[in-house]
């Protein structure tokens, strides 16, 4: 069965940090690109950052460029999002998924349960 259980969200002050973490099981991770996804109330889930399969290319969503990194241990199953200078339009439950390579939008599998991070004073 596959899971993805997302951690390190929080409550932090605006331009802080926090670094997630999305452990992943049921697959062979390191076939799939994987990708972090966000959703803030209100609003439907956008991208925020991809990577791919070997972990040598990255993409990012326009709002987090330069502030967020994307990373991936195939040897854990596990992929990484470092958030610096955070924002209260950070503010969103955050999760991972695999996908079928670095430029597909459509998830493989059903979302997990997310972690929420939350940037105010």
């Amino acid at each position: 069965q596959v899971q993805f259980v997302e951690s390190g969200g929080g409550l932090v002050q605006p331009g802080g940090s926090l670094r997630l973490s999305c452990a992943a099981s049921g697959f062979t991770f390191s076939n799939y690109a994987m990708s972090w996804y966000r959703q803030a109330p209100g609003k439907e889930r956008e991208l925020v950052a991809a990577i791919s399969r070997a972990g040598g290319s990255t993409k990012y969503g326009d709002s987090v460029k330069g502030r967020f990194t994307i990373s991936r241990d195939n040897t854990k199953d596990a992929v990484y999002l470092q958030m610096n200078s955070l924002k209260p339009e950070d503010t969103a439950v955050y999760y991972c998924n695999a996908f079928r390579n670095f430029l597909a939008t459509a998830p493989l599998y059903s979302w997990g349960r997310g972690t929420q991070a939350t940037v105010s004073s």
